[in-house]
């Protein structure tokens, strides 16, 4: 389990780090003054139109927010149910869970067709082989 637990860190960390270009697109497009006050004056009714590459990190940043809990709650199952689970597996799925959220933020912090979706799938594949595990 311990590369579970390696490949689990590695996400949360990477979870945190997603959110730095938006907010530093933020700060260039809202600039200083409006950035360290909070809000631009009329937000949100009128706000400052963030780049799209800021757009698509922002929505690569949320997804992977939406989807670690699930990875998350797998990986802690199976480190209180080691009798029901292949800790190599696990450790395995883990890996090519953390690896695939890496190429999809990647691939959709760029814009590149065709590959979002697949790498997505394949980071929701691994979290699901490891729930097969613990049933």
């Amino acid at each position: 389990m311990e590369q579970a637990y390696y490949f689990l860190a590695l996400s949360g960390v990477f979870t945190v780090l997603m959110w730095v270009p938006y907010i530093l697109s933020r700060l260039f497009v809202w600039g200083i003054g409006d950035f360290l006050n909070n809000y631009p004056d009329r937000f949100p009714a009128v706000e400052p139109e963030p780049p799209l590459w800021a757009q698509r990190v922002k929505r690569a940043h949320l997804n992977m927010v939406e989807t670690l809990p699930a990875f998350v709650a797998v990986i802690v199952a199976a480190g209180f149910l080691p009798d029901r689970v292949d800790a190599g597996f696990v450790g395995q799925c883990a890996m090519v869970f953390y690896y695939a959220r890496v190429v999809h933020y990647i691939v959709y912090s760029l814009g590149i067709p065709y590959l979002r979706t697949p790498s997505y799938l394949v980071s929701w594949a691994a979290i699901l082989a490891i729930g097969i595990q613990l049933t």
